[in-house]
């Protein structure tokens, strides 16, 4: 999915990268290759670092580098450090010219298929991309993968373990829960989306004890009203935050009243950034979802 290519001088160590990334020496430092096949060379790890997107700063943050960014996007929000940090990107929309003059050693982004990360490299600045996360597996590679970059490797293999760590305690506590059935919305109406199958946020869904009623769709789906109605969830959880108020959008629907979740009141507001950013902190969503559903359980 993923390749990049380390290579070492200064160091006594050797970077490891994940999937089918190749060691090679190099008198000047380390090579990267990122998700675009764009090679990067550092002859130290980088001081300065530009983040142009909140999941990669958190990503970087967690991996203790955080003192390190100099520049975020205008939607970064955490860790709380970042509301001081100068904003140099909107969505696909990077301050080019003030990147130019604050000369970042490296720019973390995502490779989106546009050109936001091709124009940056187009003016000689240093940025690297990688692969959008869809699973579990895919944030944890690109936690490895940002590490990596950053010369500090140990960092993402001990943020991936504690994860996994959190992962297996909140599965544990709902091991003999009886399961209910969740309809998680990310989009509201007269657009509704929800997540199926082969994202984080349904494997989210799993480790907390729930039955996702959309288990059976791929990815992140658009649905019809039809569909949940009929499916007749149990709990309603959404992380809709850009209207007035998703909760009573969602009981004011129209043929909805019959739904089990929305007699018995079981419609809960989730926070967005923290359900829908692929990065360290899905393991803090993880617990809100179980404790919401099964709060006995963590008594």
């Amino acid at each position: 999915m993923k390749k990049w290519l380390y290579t070492t001088v200064a160091f006594s160590f050797v970077l490891t990268a994940c999937n089918d990334a190749a060691n090679e020496e190099n008198e000047t430092g380390y090579t990267v290759e990122d998700a675009r096949g764009m090679e990067l060379t550092f002859d130290e790890p980088p001081e300065t670092i530009i983040s142009i997107l909140p999941s990669n700063t958190e990503i970087i943050f967690a991996l203790g580098q955080g003192d390190k960014v100099i520049g975020v996007s205008d939607t970064d929000v955490y860790p709380e450090e970042v509301t001081e940090i100068e904003v140099v990107a909107e969505y696909e929309n990077p301050y080019v010219e003030r990147m130019l003059e604050l000369d970042p050693d490296l720019i973390i982004g995502y490779d989106y298929g546009s050109n936001e990360m091709a124009q940056l490299n187009d003016v000689g600045l240093p940025a690297f991309a990688i692969d959008s996360a869809q699973t579990m597996d895919d944030i944890f590679e690109d936690i490895q993968t940002i590490a990596d970059v950053l010369a500090v490797p140990e960092e993402g293999e001990r943020l991936i373990t504690e994860m996994k760590a959190e992962f297996d305690k909140i599965a544990e506590a709902v091991a003999d829960v009886e399961k209910r059935s969740v309809y998680f919305e990310i989009s509201p109406s007269p657009d509704i989306w929800t997540l199926g199958a082969g994202t984080f946020q349904h494997e989210m869904i799993e480790i907390a004890g729930l039955e996702n009623v959309f288990s059976d769709v791929e990815g992140w789906a658009s649905i019809s009203d039809e569909e949940v109605v009929a499916r007749n969830p149990e709990l309603i959880y959404t992380s809709v935050n850009y209207i007035e108020d998703p909760l009573e959008d969602i009981r004011q629907r129209d043929g909805w009243s019959t739904i089990e979740a929305i007699q018995q009141d079981q419609l809960e507001q989730m926070p967005p950034d923290i359900m829908d950013r692929p990065g360290p902190r899905i393991a803090e969503a993880t617990r809100i979802l179980a404790e919401t559903a099964y709060p006995e359980a963590f008594q």
